[in-house]
């Protein structure tokens, strides 16, 4: 019981954050530079320090965005006309957004400036030499897509229903990144049928229709495999 309360949980805060991307045009906006400047970083081959700077940087922008938004539908259900104070309420939310977005392009000019004007040979045989380089590119294209479907189709979440499945699309992105890194026949093996059975689960529960599970399936596999042919 505890652990289903514990999903149902982590459910609807992963939905609170669909509902913000749909309804607000800054947050999509805010997500998509976001993740553009991780995948930009990882590209420029940043060092642990610098990807977790820019990581705490951009999820204060977006933490932010959604506080605002919260802030915005708590005024307007309780105070329908347009008190002074609410107007007050709604101003400092968004005031919030901008200091966050301030502080944002100011650690993004520090980390970006020193790489910028950068050698492209360089950045592309660090990322071929990394392996992790790679796979953290695969997953985190795999994720913001399935974001971006869900948000487009506004059906679903990334795990609950929608098209594509986000469970099946992760789970093949995976498998891929094991059939280009490894060499055991078995261990490929074996992570396909892990796969599979996290689809068929999917499918199975009735909480996605085949040919979303399907569609999540081939993105994983065709993602993953396309950053691993462009830089491997």
């Amino acid at each position: 019981m505890q652990e289903t309360k514990i999903i149902g949980s982590f459910n609807a805060a992963v939905e609170g954050f669909i509902y913000v991307v749909r309804t607000e045009r800054n947050m999509r906006i805010h997500f998509l530079i976001a993740l553009l400047f991780i995948l930009f970083g990882i590209y420029l081959n940043f060092s642990a320090f610098e990807i977790i700077a820019l990581t705490i940087t951009i999820e204060l922008v977006l933490v932010a965005e959604m506080i605002n938004t919260a802030m915005e539908l708590i005024v307007d259900m309780v105070e329908e006309k347009l008190h002074p104070v609410a107007r007050a309420i709604k101003d400092i939310s968004a005031g919030a957004v901008l200091v966050t977005a301030i502080s944002a392009l100011i650690v993004g000019y520090v980390l970006f400036s020193k790489r910028i004007p950068f050698s492209m040979a360089s950045a592309m045989s660090k990322i071929r030499n990394s392996n992790w380089h790679v796979t953290f590119i695969s997953l985190i294209l795999v994720l913001g897509i399935t974001v971006i479907g869900k948000v487009v189709l506004r059906r679903g979440t990334p795990l609950r229903g929608g098209m594509p499945s986000g469970h099946a699309a992760v789970a093949f992105s995976m498998w891929t990144v094991i059939v280009f890194l490894g060499n055991n026949t078995i261990v490929v093996t074996l992570s396909f049928v892990l796969a599979f059975l996290v689809a068929r689960h999917r499918l199975k529960a009735a909480i996605h229709t085949f040919w979303e599970v399907l569609a999540g399936s081939i993105m994983g596999i065709l993602v993953t495999t396309l950053i691993f042919q462009l830089f491997r």
